[in-house]
């Protein structure tokens, strides 16, 4: 029987209504120096009126539960790097520079050995993203969480010049879309991740031929940061979109760039995707169109550029050690379009 990530207790679809709700509440606290609406990857905040003034980007985010591995394989030192991944990466989507980050870890019953290993992880995400851990707060909710659990979130700034922000605008039809390899799952699907590889410590630590490991040696691969790359290309080549692939997949996080009336067709036969994905849905059997709503498939990033400087960008990321490529073009119409292999 087929398992989505709906069967595996998200509604996607209840999430969209909840942002739709809350805007009109949200609405009643923007001022002048709010730039844009709610749903870019980062929040906007002007600190002047002027067009190469500085503005803020801010982030927030949380692991989800993949936080149940670093339960049960009792691993705590990799969650903080995927805290900082999932906010850092969302603002560097706007151009930003990640200036600090601040950290929000609540447990039922504060171990000290476990919350240094969390923040040891947090620490080493700020340092690779090259901004500042200059806070945060460690509650303990007796009552609450059990003893043994915890759940961690984040929230980055970041600083942009106004005129030098990222947000799709200058996208048209013809433009190549750039994917960046991912690490793995990095921090969503989670819920439908633990139905098809389970929770017993045992079986995670079993063989899998299709992946050609056990579950447990993955599960647990921190998200990758982007900023540096992405930052040190911005300072080479116009960039013209950004989208970070978290919950939603393909098909709901490259649109969030692209103008009304354009479409991303994506060519699979441009790159490989990883055996960790193709395990997952052996084990699902589900369609490919949900495995691209739900996972990222292999691609963390995906860049609009011009056609004409495509393959220069491409090659630039490879010099700055990232594994790049042509995942597809932009085109006429709406959404996603998954071209078959």
């Amino acid at each position: 029987m087929a398992i989505d990530y709906k069967s595996a207790g998200v509604d996607v679809e209840a999430g969209y209504e909840a942002v739709k709700l809350m805007k009109e509440y949200v609405k009643t606290t923007y001022n002048n120096n709010v730039l844009g609406d709610l749903g870019s990857f980062g929040g906007f905040y002007a600190l002047d009126d002027k067009e190469d003034g500085d503005c803020l980007v801010a982030g927030t985010d949380g692991v989800g539960t993949k936080l149940k591995y670093a339960f049960i394989l009792d691993k705590h030192d990799t969650i903080g790097i995927d805290a900082v991944a999932m906010c850092v990466n969302d603002i560097v989507c706007q151009g930003a520079k990640p200036l600090l980050f601040l950290d929000y870890i609540a447990q039922g019953k504060l171990i000290p050995e476990r919350v240094a290993e969390i923040v040891k992880g947090v620490s080493a995400g700020c340092v690779e993203s090259g901004c500042a851990l200059i806070g945060g707060e460690t509650a303990e909710m007796p009552g609450f969480y059990p003893e043994d659990e915890y759940d961690i979130a984040g929230f980055a700034v970041g600083i942009v010049k106004r005129n030098k922000i990222i947000n799709g605008k200058s996208i048209k039809e013809g433009d190549v879309l750039v994917g960046l390899r991912s690490s793995g799952v990095h921090s969503n699907g989670y819920s439908l991740v633990r139905k098809l590889f389970g929770e017993d410590k045992a079986k995670l630590n079993e063989y899998n031929a299709t992946l050609g490991c056990t579950p447990a040696e993955v599960v647990l691969t921190p998200t990758k940061l982007y900023v540096k790359p992405i930052l040190a290309l911005t300072q080479k080549f116009e960039i013209k979109g950004i989208a970070h692939i978290t919950g939603g997949g393909f098909i709901e996080n490259i649109p969030r760039i692209l103008p009304k009336g354009l479409a991303a067709k994506i060519d699979r036969k441009n790159y490989e995707v990883p055996k960790l994905f193709k395990a997952l849905q052996e084990i699902a059997e589900i369609s490919d169109e949900k495995m691209y709503n739900t996972f990222n498939m292999g691609t963390g990033m995906v860049l609009a550029v011009d056609k004409s400087i495509a393959n220069d960008v491409i090659a630039e990321l490879k010099t700055l050690g990232e594994e790049a490529y042509v995942l597809g073009e932009v085109v006429k119409g709406n959404g996603v379009i998954l071209w078959k292999i």
